[in-house]
């Protein structure tokens, strides 16, 4: 049983990390504030060429704040940001705590019928935006929901540099009918909004989950959720004002929010931007501006080893990396060391634990199950308590699979006008994640699936991640993806889908070789189907229901 009295994770804490910690801050004004005040002149945000100063980020949110209440932004109120990693997407960030609303974070890879659902759902009045985003898809949208204020601005403000790679093609676009950003903060510098003092327990930002077990929810993030796990960065990666923070999860996601922009707030580093992630462009900035930490999927770091100018020298300042949001093959561990010299930590959580309910600390390197060759996700972080629940409900013995409960600081309040929902996930405020996994001895933890994609083959259960861990470890797969498909013999099949490493070849019947080698019979692909990139979500998941074959 995992519980408060037995909680052996403890044990692998780096020597000198607590087991508890308490909030440096009520919320996240309060921290921000802060750090403002002993760190105004350095600086906050570093994007291609341009240099934004925590004072100067201070002052453009203040005026954008100013500017929101002045058209008719209520306390209350919610913000959509349908933004990418640009600096307007803190400034408008803090602009909304400013003024008394909660942020509502919007991926801008949706399109149409998303951006409608979570405008719709979240009951946005404001909507911030980059101008080729309302042109191509916002402008469609917004008279059919409650916003009454479209704020748009462009990717090229706040730099001159315009990496081709990164901003090439990019325009300045008239958009009518809406406020430029820029034009907006200038009209109101120097005004300050209505001081306001969240309470803890206000949510901060709605996050919606990715919609992999269903219609996205907002989940609410409040003001202490994000404090409390900005502190668990700090504390469990060892980071300081010194570190220079590498923006590469977009900063929509709960990993790039609380990892990226959260902590670079408590700690007063600086957060380096580039827009969207290019390898070859992110190589350089870390370099340049020489970063120290970074977070983001394993995806990222895969794309990193196949750039030109991959070598053991190119991330030498970059000596405290973690990566979640997405499964970790071994291999791919191994191979990123062989590459930069440098070793991958994982890290765990979800939109409903705010970024991190597990993590490997700074000191340790995640141990790998010798049975199932999955890697450990790390061990609980402060004032956390897992455990692993088996059908009946009842608590399991380390090595026992079963279902994630998660309860600690982090975990979310509940989900946006969705009781029901909450009731389901959050029982007692206990969130059952979804997730199927289970503890050693020691206190590791370890995924195996979600639930809902465990393949069924003759009565026998496979899970796709040890199949796609298998096939990683081939020296041609760059990234692979299980699932089930129907056949009539057994039922369910197994199936991959495969991406190569640039300047590799493989057939479907070595790959399907290699795996029979090493795997059950039951449970290596009979199909093996090759594709240029594996679908994936914006932050950095699997995405295998585009993959399966639709329902008949």
């Amino acid at each position: 049983m995992t519980g408060d009295d037995d909680r052996p994770w403890l044990a692998r804490y780096d020597p000198g990390q607590p087991d508890s910690i308490t909030l440096d801050h009520p919320d996240m004004l309060s921290l921000f504030r802060a750090t403002v005040a002993r760190a105004g002149e350095r600086d906050a945000l570093r994007y291609f060429d341009g240099r934004i100063s925590w004072a100067e980020l201070d002052e453009l949110s203040d005026a954008l704040a100013a500017g929101l209440l002045d058209t008719g932004l209520s306390p209350g109120d919610r913000v959509a940001l349908y933004l990418q990693n640009d600096p307007q997407y803190v400034i408008a960030l803090l602009a909304t705590w400013k003024a008394g609303a909660v942020a509502v974070n919007v991926n801008p890879m949706n399109r149409e019928r998303e951006l409608r659902l979570l405008l719709d759902d979240s009951g946005s009045r404001v909507l911030v935006t980059l101008e080729n985003l309302y042109r191509d898809v916002a402008a469609s949208v917004v008279g059919d929901t409650a916003v009454r204020t479209v704020v748009t601005t462009s990717e090229l403000e706040f730099q001159s540099r315009n990496d081709s790679r990164l901003l090439g093609g990019v325009t300045r676009i008239a958009c009518e009918g809406t406020v430029d950003l820029v034009g907006l903060v200038e009209r109101f510098r120097g005004q300050r909004p209505p001081s306001v003092s969240p309470a803890p327990e206000d949510t901060a930002v709605l996050t919606y989950t990715s919609g992999t077990t269903g219609p996205p929810k907002g989940a609410m993030n409040t003001h202490a959720n994000l404090v409390f796990t900005s502190q668990v960065y700090r504390g469990f990666c060892e980071l300081s004002g010194d570190d220079v923070i590498l923006g590469v999860a977009p900063l929509f996601h709960i990993t790039g929010l609380v990892g990226h922009v959260t902590a670079a707030m408590l700690l007063g580093a600086p957060l380096v931007l580039t827009h969207r992630f290019e390898p070859s462009a992110v190589l350089e900035t870390i370099a340049a501006e020489r970063a120290t930490f970074t977070v983001g999927s394993i995806t990222v770091f895969i794309a990193l080893m196949n750039a030109p100018g991959a070598s053991s020298d190119a991330l030498a300042t970059l000596t405290k990396i973690w990566s979640g949001g997405a499964p970790i093959p071994p291999s791919t561990v191994a191979a990123f060391r062989d590459t930069f010299g440098q070793y991958i930590h994982n890290i765990y959580g979800l939109t409903e634990t705010t970024s991190p309910s597990h993590c490997t600390p700074a000191h340790a390197e995640a141990p790998v199950d010798p049975t199932s060759g999955a890697l450990s996700v790390g061990v609980p972080v402060y004032d956390t308590v897992v455990r692993i629940v088996g059908e009946d409900g009842q608590d399991l013995p380390p090595g026992e699979v079963g279902e994630i409960v998660t309860t600690g600081p982090q975990v979310v309040k509940g989900y946006w006008n969705k009781p029901e929902e909450t009731a389901r996930a959050l029982p007692g405020g206990a969130l059952h994640t979804g997730d199927v996994g289970y503890m050693d001895a020691d206190g590791w933890f370890y995924i195996v699936d979600r639930k809902k994609d465990q393949i069924n083959v003759s009565g026998y259960k496979v899970w796709p991640r040890e199949v796609e861990d298998t096939l990683y470890e081939h020296p041609a797969v760059r990234e692979a993806a299980v699932v089930g498909v129907p056949d009539e013999y057994r039922g369910e099949t197994v199936k991959a889908f495969v991406s190569l490493r640039p300047g590799t070849e493989a057939t479907a019947e070595e790959l399907i070789a290699f795996t029979k080698e090493r795997m059950a019979a039951y449970k290596y692909p009979r199909q093996v189907e090759f594709l240029d990139e594996i679908p994936k979500t914006a932050s950095g998941k699997l995405l295998r229901r585009e993959l399966r074959p639709p329902a008949p």
